[in-house]
């Protein structure tokens, strides 16, 4: 099993979301029927009812978070994870940023970028396993 497929064993996640990566309701949909405890930040400033708006709500059990983020740099939500002591990140393709990239090198995390979550999460015959199925043909799986 690859760094990126064991990711998903864990039973408890944050997911930290500014709305704009639909991906991420994806995401939070697939850990939750595979009976993973999520926990949904949304930092959108319109956050959806049951949802946490600050990580400083999250409770100290969570073992890894998704970030999916457009409109703040993740990289400053990396540093407040990690303070709840979050050491295992998932950064959505497309959303890692130089700081991003930096914080991954040179801390003692585990930081996967680069990748869609839904590409390791999807099941059945949609888009995301197509993806998967290109990204296998061409060795970027």
């Amino acid at each position: 099993m690859s760094e990126r497929e064991s990711f998903w064993e864990s039973e408890c996640f944050a997911v930290v979301t500014d709305k704009t990566k639909p991906a991420m309701k994806w995401t939070i949909d697939e850990l939750a029927s595979r009976g993973k405890k999520v926990y949904v930040v949304d930092i959108s400033g319109k956050p959806d009812q049951g949802t946490i708006q600050s990580i400083s709500e999250l409770p100290s059990n969570v073992d890894c978070a998704v970030i999916g983020l457009t409109k703040t740099n993740p990289a400053n939500i990396m540093e407040d994870l990690e303070k709840k002591g979050i050491k295992r990140f998932w950064i959505h393709w497309r959303t890692e940023t130089p700081e991003v990239k930096k914080k991954c090198i040179q801390s003692q995390i585990q930081c996967i970028i680069g990748r869609c979550p839904m590409m390791y999460l999807g099941h059945g015959f949609n888009m995301h396993t197509m993806h998967k199925g290109v990204a296998r043909l061409f060795g970027k799986y």
